[in-house]
């Protein structure tokens, strides 16, 4: 694998995303090897997938290049592999292209979709976890919209107009909002052949409410945003299949849909090697202490999403969400430092710093702490938070311009279809 040998710890970290690059930036001037795996050359700003996904950024926007965030690490290497097996015993991992000893092992590997073990929703339903599935649902959409406006079988059309989305967490509720605007700002303006009305959007939920993770009170905000957006919400609604024409429900509904994108649910990445009482089969989590040193080894931790720190506040883990592995990163990166100049690890304290979801144009909602609020001022918090977390500031700079430029003219400039989709 030419990585070389030297007279230093070498530390190996499977997954670019949050917790890995957090990890890696607070090690930087520290006399360690550190070698990142990732099945991808670039890191992914996950929380604005859905925006690639309806054509209001380009890919560009929300990635960044790993090797060029860690050019000032002083004995830093970057390899684009799948990591397929870890072999505690031997300290080693294999992975695509040969294997590799490590001193200390940090997975971060993330979270993958879950179709709950359907498989013809897994073959025929549009998943959204990275940038090539977004630019997937952007295709296929654009293209679905393409064939309604030459169609003139009003059934047919009817179908690739109408827009499902499974789940109403974060991703499903920014999903349907963004589908409900491009409908507004887009349509009439680019399709004169078709009415607005024509276009449905349709957001299913199994539980009682949008956004069960968040409060009540934001959540009942967002489903207001919502249907004044036009987006028709079921709740207590369960998918039972998805053929590739309808979304059948268990009580006996149907949607006809040439789209139907699924965000009902994710699961841990876990791993081949690590078993037992390590690993929480149920959550592909892997249980960690309070250092985030999985459970029965001395040199593996995990962090983020991947990670079950079981605590009095959070008895089933963290939230799988970007703070907690950002912040697991950091720390963990810290008490590396410590380790390495003798001084005693600290326990891992999470800060909850709030949970924020936008639903449109001046239509976001809030919660932190014991306040909880929706509109124009939880939109704005929104946007600065997104573009301060964003990697690199040329990101910064072209997100911003993006959503100036889209919020002055109600337009989506990047609707191009670069990639046909084909199933």
């Amino acid at each position: 694998m030419n990585i070389p040998e030297n007279n230093v710890p070498r530390i190996v970290v499977i997954g670019g995303g949050f917790a890995g690059i957090s990890f890696i930036k607070k090690l930087q001037k520290e006399k360690v090897q550190v070698v990142l795996f990732d099945r991808h050359n670039y890191h992914t700003f996950q929380p604005l997938l859905y925006q690639v996904s309806t054509a209001g950024l380009e890919p560009d926007s929300i990635a960044y290049p790993l090797r060029k965030i860690f050019r000032k690490n002083m004995d830093f290497h970057f390899r684009m592999a799948e990591v397929e097996n870890i072999n505690p015993d031997n300290n080693t991992i294999s992975t695509s292209i040969g294997s590799l000893k490590y001193d200390y092992l940090i997975i971060a590997t993330g979270t993958k979709t879950n179709f709950f073990g359907n498989k013809s929703i897994a073959e025929n339903s549009m998943p959204m976890k990275t940038v090539p599935q977004a630019l997937n649902i952007r295709s296929l959409m654009l293209q679905n919209i393409e064939k309604a406006d030459i169609t003139s079988d009003e059934e047919e059309r009817k179908r690739l107009l109408n827009f499902v989305i499974a789940g109403a967490g974060p991703t499903g509720v920014e999903l349907a909002g963004a589908l409900a605007e491009f409908r507004k700002g887009i349509l009439e303006n680019d399709y004169p052949e078709l009415e607005e009305e024509e276009m449905s959007v349709h957001l299913i939920e199994g539980l009682d409410r949008v956004l069960p993770p968040m409060s009540e009170t934001v959540s009942k905000k967002a489903q207001k945003f919502l249907e004044n957006l036009g987006v028709q919400v079921h709740l207590e609604t369960f998918i039972s299949d998805y053929d590739g024409k309808t979304v059948s429900t268990k009580d006996g509904k149907k949607f006809e849909t040439a789209t139907f994108i699924w965000a009902a649910g994710v699961t841990g990445a876990p791993i081949k090697g690590i078993s037992g009482e390590a690993l929480v089969e149920k959550a592909n989590r892997y249980r960690v202490d309070e250092f985030n040193k999985v459970k029965g080894f001395k040199n593996i931790y995990a962090l983020g999403d991947i990670a079950i720190m079981e605590t009095k506040e959070y008895p089933k883990g963290h939230p799988q969400v970007a703070q907690p592995a950002i912040q697991q990163g950091k720390h963990l990166g810290k008490n590396f430092r410590k380790m390495l100049k003798g001084t005693p690890m600290e326990p891992f304290k999470y800060f909850d710093k709030g949970t924020m979801a936008t639903v449109g144009r001046n239509k976001a909602v809030v919660d932190i702490g014991n306040l909880h609020f929706g509109g124009a001022i939880a939109w704005f918090l929104w946007m600065f938070v997104h573009l301060w977390f964003l990697v690199g500031f040329r990101n910064r700079v072209v997100t911003f311009f993006n959503w100036t430029y889209s919020y002055i003219n109600y337009d989506r400039a990047a609707r191009l279809i670069i990639r046909p989709f084909k199933k």
